[in-house]
């Protein structure tokens, strides 16, 4: 698979829910113990509360968890997975606190309101699509600087940094469909003197 979609960012939501108050946190993490510490940092900051009820997938393992931590079976962990695995996104823990407000909600209002919470913290948080992109070293001398970056950018690339010394050593990358036209681009505009290095390979995220 060249490419997945993840939580563009951690974020945080909150709404009421008939006296109940519901807290939403999501991040991107990497792996189960990420996972795992994030749920943890959840339970610790909100220690007083009646539930902290949460999910995570993970794309590399496959790996799909989720806890109703006290709640009616099937009426959170659940309802909240299934918000991330309706809009493919995958490599993300979220939790959802709930302060009891002292009105019981029924099965079916437990589950809105859950499935609200990770609808809420996944709009707050956007979506990224994670790409495989090709990395690449350009030499460029400093008179043809800014246009080379102007060139790369017209291209899709994305200039990551540069070294500089007697001429300038950018560092980019660009979807592999896209290094072509930039690698063309960079011949013309030097009559045939500067070619791309390949600096390998990565997977990046672009925001939606």
């Amino acid at each position: 698979m060249d490419s997945y979609r993840v939580p563009a960012r951690d974020a945080e939501s909150e709404f009421t829910e008939k006296r109940s108050r519901f807290i939403s946190r999501i991040w991107t993490v990497a792996d189960e113990a990420e996972a795992r510490a994030r749920i943890d940092e959840t339970r610790r900051k909100y220690y007083d509360a009646r539930h902290n009820c949460w999910c995570y997938i993970l794309r590399e393992s496959g790996i799909v968890r989720y806890s109703d931590d006290g709640e009616p079976q099937g009426t959170a962990g659940q309802p909240m997975l299934n918000v991330f695995q309706r809009e493919e996104i995958t490599n993300v823990c979220c939790v959802v606190t709930r302060y009891f407000g002292g009105v019981l909600l029924g099965a079916g209002g437990l589950t809105r309101a859950y499935t609200r919470g990770a609808k809420d913290a996944l709009d707050a948080a956007g979506a990224a699509l994670v790409q495989r992109w090709t990395l690449w070293d350009v030499p460029c001398p400093y008179p043809l600087f800014e246009r080379v970056k102007l060139e790369a950018a017209s291209c899709g690339g994305v200039v990551r940094g540069a070294d500089y010394g007697a001429d300038v050593l950018l560092h980019a990358a660009f979807l592999p469909e896209d290094a072509g036209a930039f690698s063309a681009r960079l011949t013309e505009l030097s009559a045939g003197r500067l070619t791309l290095r390949p600096a390998g390979e990565e997977y990046l995220p672009t925001p939606l």
